[in-house]
């Protein structure tokens, strides 16, 4: 192909949810209109059925995996296109919960694969804006085992023993696929994940939807998956340092670090095989790539396919951008 690979902007996908509320449109400013909610927007997906297009460009209209089979390793990375070859490894999306989510779990790669014929789904949630004393779930507060996890479970006990965080904007939580988890009311997040949509139920507060019929759960299919241990830390803040690329979430699926940037910032990608995300969470930033820029604000998604080196972000003010790639280990 012909055309020059530059940083990429996708048409948002917008989801109407039974818990979703209207942030997307007043915090992050994106109109969902028709919808009656936003419970969530894809920003970056391969997910078949939801595959997102190029919003920006010579390449507008095109679809993420016309991109891929078009260009290859040089959008992915060598070792990323041939670990995962056509298809895209990682789903970005912004959440709004109006209400609490389903307590929920996803598998991982191993049971995902024989069930499912997917990825499994490792998570993070990097919050951007949270109502007064918000909360959310993740793990267990206390030893458990199958057997006493199930104990709970039938008793209608299952909260006793699971792990509450208050949260604040800015907070981190990291969500490796096995660990049950619900996002409360009056969170907004954006979430990096891998890109799969395998979300096994587990209690939905007995709600209903409009037509009466409460959601399907999975209550087998969640007790295989769920790891059960008990950890002393769940939230995953680390310390940032203004201007620098600051690590807050490493895996095998995704390195995700934290940029506070006030003057201009010069990124230097060559040591990474792999495409990198910009998520812009605050203030207005121009990204420069030799003759190319673009401006980039509050809720937008970039990606900078894998040949492009050398980047330079311009803040106008403050900006606060995650940054995630696939780690070369």
């Amino acid at each position: 192909m012909s055309e020059q690979l530059y940083p990429f902007k996708f048409k948002t996908i917008f989801k109407d949810k039974i818990w979703g509320g209207t942030k997307i449109k007043d915090v992050l400013h994106k109109d969902y209109s028709p919808l009656p909610n936003c419970g969530e927007t894809w920003e970056l997906s391969g997910v078949e059925g939801n595959v997102s297009f190029v919003a920006n460009g010579p390449l507008e209209g095109e679809p993420l995996t016309t991109l891929i089979a078009n260009y290859k390793d040089k959008l992915l990375g060598k070792k990323v296109y041939e670990t995962y070859g056509g298809q895209f490894p990682l789903l970005i999306k912004f959440i709004d919960a109006n209400e609490d989510l389903s307590i929920q779990v996803h598998p991982d790669d191993k049971l995902a694969k024989e069930r499912h014929n997917s990825f499994g789904k490792t998570e993070m949630w990097y919050i951007i804006q949270a109502d007064e004393d918000a909360t959310l779930i993740t793990g267990f507060n206390q030893e458990v085992d199958k057997e006493s996890y199930l104990e709970h479970f039938n008793s209608g006990k299952l909260t006793d023993i699971l792990n509450k965080e208050k949260v604040a904007e800015d907070d981190v939580f990291f969500i490796p696929a096995g660990r049950v988890h619900t996002i409360g009311k009056g969170i907004m997040l954006a979430e990096i994940q891998q890109s799969s949509d395998v979300t096994y139920r587990i209690y939905d507060f007995d709600r209903t939807d409009d037509k009466g019929n409460k959601r399907e759960l999975h209550v087998e299919e969640a007790v295989d998956a769920i790891d059960y241990k008990f950890y002393d830390e769940y939230k995953s803040n680390k310390p940032i340092e203004l201007n620098k690329s600051s690590a807050i979430v490493e895996c095998p699926f995704f390195e995700t670090n934290r940029m506070v940037i006030d003057s201009e910032m010069k990124k230097d990608y060559s040591s990474i095989d792999s495409f990198v995300i910009l998520v812009f969470l605050e203030g207005e930033t121009t990204i420069t790539s030799g003759d190319f820029k673009m401006q980039a604000k509050l809720g937008d998604v970039v990606l900078i396919p894998a040949e492009m080196d050398e980047l330079i972000l311009t803040p106008s003010g403050k900006s606060k951008v995650l940054e995630t790639y696939i780690p070369n280990y």
